[in-house]
């Protein structure tokens, strides 16, 4: 299996007029925790929902370990999606809800079984397993998207705000299994807007600004970048997105009021 997790070339993605990815590459390692940062209406979600075969680019391509996306049954069994807005079945309880997604993804025996009951217990929803989905709280729905993701064990994650809505032991949780599973060789590409966490987690940073990609690297050389010997993330962010001039007016005059 080649080194390279996902390889996004040249991407370009529209809404009628309006141009949602620009001509967007960049490139995911195994051994990666790849950040994808961005202010609202990026491209984020749009670029993960071409990566999981959701979305057709009108220009361009991506692929994960060294499969075409189009090819969907070979991309998608290597990759486990939680999108930024989860869509589950409300009619079904969290078993039935994960028994179905086995059954669809051809996972039988013992080993699944105990992988189930490990995550179940891991995210404090065994005591939910029976009552249906509808019924349960946006962070539970949550937690059975992700333990629907990482089910079937996929080399990629890709996770698109997987963090809201989670309690803070199931987000430290979901923090420790992003990291395992980089360091055992998977790789995971995630977006969010908190950047103390993809400041911790992140081995490579990319930030994308109106579909395209304004600074990418490890933290240090996005301040290299940025020529600044010191600075958070989200400093650095603002400075490469070009939000941080006037900000300061901003909240000074809201002050004020």
């Amino acid at each position: 299996m080649t080194d390279l997790a996902a390889v996004v070339d040249n991407l370009t993605v529209t809404y009628g007029s309006f141009v949602a990815v620009d001509n967007l590459s960049f490139t995911v390692k195994t051994g990666e925790v790849y950040g994808l940062l961005g202010p609202n209406g990026a491209g984020k979600t749009t670029t993960l929902k071409v990566l999981v075969g959701i979305l057709e680019p009108r220009e361009g391509s991506a692929q994960v370990f060294g499969t075409p996306i189009s090819d969907e049954v070979n991309s998608k069994s290597k990759i486990g999606y939680v999108p930024e807005e989860v869509v589950l079945l409300d009619t079904l309880t969290p078993r039935e809800f994960l028994e179905f997604t086995s059954s669809i993804r051809r996972l039988e025996g013992d080993a699944i079984k105990s992988r189930l009951e490990r995550l179940a217990t891991a995210f404090e929803l065994k005591q939910y397993f029976d009552t249906p989905i509808a019924a349960l709280s946006m962070g539970n729905k949550q937690k059975v998207a992700i333990i629907a993701a990482l089910l079937h064990e996929p080399p990629l994650l890709i996770l698109d705000e997987p963090l809201v809505g989670l309690d803070a032991r199931s987000s430290k949780i979901l923090k420790e299994l992003m990291t395992y599973h980089s360091k055992k060789g998977g790789a995971v590409i995630f977006s969010t807007h908190i950047m103390e966490v993809a400041e911790k987690l992140c081995t490579k940073v990319g930030i994308i600004d109106k579909g395209r990609i304004v600074g990418e690297g490890t933290v240090d050389e996005l301040r290299k970048m940025v020529k600044a010997a010191e600075g958070s993330l989200e400093d650095i962010f603002l400075k490469v997105t070009e939000q941080e001039a006037g900000m300061q007016e901003i909240v000074k005059a809201l002050e004020e009021e």
